[in-house]
């Protein structure tokens, strides 16, 4: 007979190990409320993810435990590379600086994520955290519209184009966090979520709700009675709103109809200027920031009340601001998660970690079709999505049955 042996970790582990835990779920909780943490100090919000990082850095550096080679890891920082040098090329562009230090966090947090979900931390517990996040700001959405008067649900986003962003790449999160006897909650987080995304009347959140909601069924993940539910939920908030708020409705409609005829022209426009940044600077761009810096020479000054905007394409932006090479490893990236999700799904089998996988899948996916419209590589969605899915096929290759198998190794 074999004996098993189990190592308990000493008292200074457990507390690393806590610590690991508590800082990256509050860092993917946090996420989608950052506006409310920002307005009470400028730079509140950005305290879980440095925190985690330092952390994450000193148990490593304690424990002597190097990151695992991987090629999350290793396609991070060679972005990292091409990152620096084109910054270098261009530091003395207007918003070098400014844009270079908001790339490099997200770098090196989802280093730092990728590593610890494949540890320390339960791959559900950070799902389920940034659910919950997301949770609270389409709750706010919704206030803000009801009791507000705002046209357009912002809530913790100053833009409802982002905030649409932040809830739809949560709702396929919930399908993962589901146990038995949960139902009702879930249920209740997925029609706040969904009304919230509503209340923004962004239709590139809608395109990535319906593509994100899609991959669930085909996966088949959601139950059809499910969405049913969610659906019949949201319709019936919809004509309490028509009945009690119709005028105000009326005038977001009115609103963002206007608002949409001219988005189309001006996001061609813009689209048109990267695409000329692209191939006047094919190997390092025109560096981080730059598409701000060079959009009113480079689309002659086609709107002279925006000087300075983004793109409002995530693609062409990474590829006018990196060039071929850093827009290359971007999209390895999320080549990367797409692989290692998949490879998931298949070792996994039926159970929680393929639910998990698809859940994952299906938010990467709603993030993917949603950036076709807006600038979102600075928000954390895509980068903690490619961490979780890198680090759910390092648990599944260990042989981790299910969600609930990493807490106990860890205890």
């Amino acid at each position: 007979m074999t004996t098993i042996t189990v190592v308990r970790p000493s008292a200074r582990e457990a507390r690393e190990t806590t610590a690991l835990r508590v800082l990256a779920c509050a860092t993917v909780a946090l996420a989608p409320v950052e506006g409310y943490l920002t307005a009470v100090q400028s730079q509140l919000g950005k305290a879980a993810p440095a925190l985690l990082t330092v952390v994450w850095l000193a148990v490593r550096i304690r424990r002597r435990q190097p990151p695992r080679p991987a090629p999350l890891p290793a396609v991070l920082a060679l972005l990292a590379v091409v990152l620096a040098v084109t910054a270098s090329v261009h530091a003395a562009g207007e918003f070098t600086a400014e844009y270079t230090v908001r790339w490099l966090p997200f770098l090196v947090v989802t280093a730092a994520l990728a590593d610890v979900a494949s540890r320390e931390v339960p791959i559900r517990w950070l799902l389920l955290a940034a659910a919950a996040g997301a949770t609270v700001a389409g709750a706010g959405a919704l206030f803000s519209l009801v009791a507000e008067g705002e046209a357009r649900a912002s809530g913790p986003q100053p833009d409802p184009n982002d905030l649409a962003y932040f809830l739809v790449a949560a709702v396929p999160l919930l399908a993962a966090v589901h146990r038995r006897g949960r139902g009702f909650p879930l249920t209740v987080a997925g029609i706040v979520l969904v009304a919230g995304a509503t209340a923004t009347f962004s239709r590139g959140g809608g395109l990535g709700l319906a593509a994100a909601v899609g991959w669930l069924l085909l996966r088949r993940v959601v139950p059809w009675r499910v969405l049913a539910a969610v659906a019949v939920a949201v319709a019936g908030l919809a004509l309490g709103a028509l009945l009690f708020a119709g005028p105000q409705l009326d005038r977001a409609l009115q609103e963002k109809s206007f608002i949409a005829a001219t988005n189309v022209d001006t996001r061609e426009l813009r689209w048109q200027a990267a695409a000329r940044m692209l191939t006047g600077h094919p190997v390092l761009g025109v560096g981080p920031g730059g598409f701000r810096e060079h959009y009113a020479a480079e689309s002659h000054n086609a709107e002279v009340d925006e000087q300075t905007p983004v793109a409002h394409n995530m693609y062409l932006e990474v590829a006018a601001e990196l060039g071929l090479p850093g827009f290359a490893l971007f999209a390895g990236v999320v080549g990367v998660a797409a692989v290692a999700s998949e490879r998931t799904v298949r070792l996994a089998g039926p159970g929680p970690r393929r639910t998990e996988a698809v859940a994952i899948q299906a938010s990467l996916l709603a993030v993917l079709v949603t950036s076709t419209f807006l600038s979102e590589q600075y928000y954390l969605p895509l980068w903690s999505l490619a961490a979780l899915a890198a680090a759910a096929e390092a648990r599944v290759r260990e042989g981790e049955g299910s969600a609930d198998a990493g807490a106990a190794r860890d205890q």
